[in-house]
């Protein structure tokens, strides 16, 4: 599950409302359907995504709901803030974070990458721009990378 919402950059509402038929293993997409503001964006399926798909499914064959909860057709989000919660602690992580977290760390991860904002904002699903910029943080092994001006001389 955390690695779904963190390799697709999803937010938590967009992970439950996935479906098994949202998958498109032939085209290696994700179509999140009816996201924020009724929109709907494709996503490329990451090959370290794939494995953990394949071993998900054979383990817990879901029906229709890519996660399933317990007694019900989607998985809670309380459940899922409780999975996050204890992956943190199993992970010694003391800073405060949130489930959503981890979609700015998708953002930022892609911007240290070397990923143009503008594509980052279409996978995130973001009508504006500047919306954008708040999820992409500046961390310092960017800023170590960057050259002097005078460097171009």
């Amino acid at each position: 599950i955390l690695a779904f919402i963190y390799g697709l950059g999803l937010r938590s509402g967009e992970l439950i409302a996935l479906k098994i038929t949202d998958i498109d293993k032939q085209r290696q997409q994700v179509h999140i359907k009816n996201s924020k503001n009724g929109k709907d964006r494709i996503l490329p399926l990451p090959a370290s995504l794939k494995p953990v798909l394949k071993a998900y499914y054979l383990e817990y064959k879901p029906k229709e709901y890519l996660f399933e909860g317990q007694n019900k057709p989607q998985y809670s989000p309380q459940s899922l803030r409780k999975v996050f919660h204890i992956a943190c602690k199993k992970a010694n992580i003391r800073k405060y974070v949130t489930l959503h977290s981890l979609r700015h760390a998708y953002a930022t991860h892609l911007m240290d990458s070397g990923t143009d904002v503008r594509i980052i904002k279409e996978l995130l699903g973001h009508t504006n721009l500047k919306t954008t910029l708040i999820y992409t943080h500046v961390t310092t092994r960017t800023m170590q990378n960057v050259a002097s001006p005078l460097d171009f001389l």
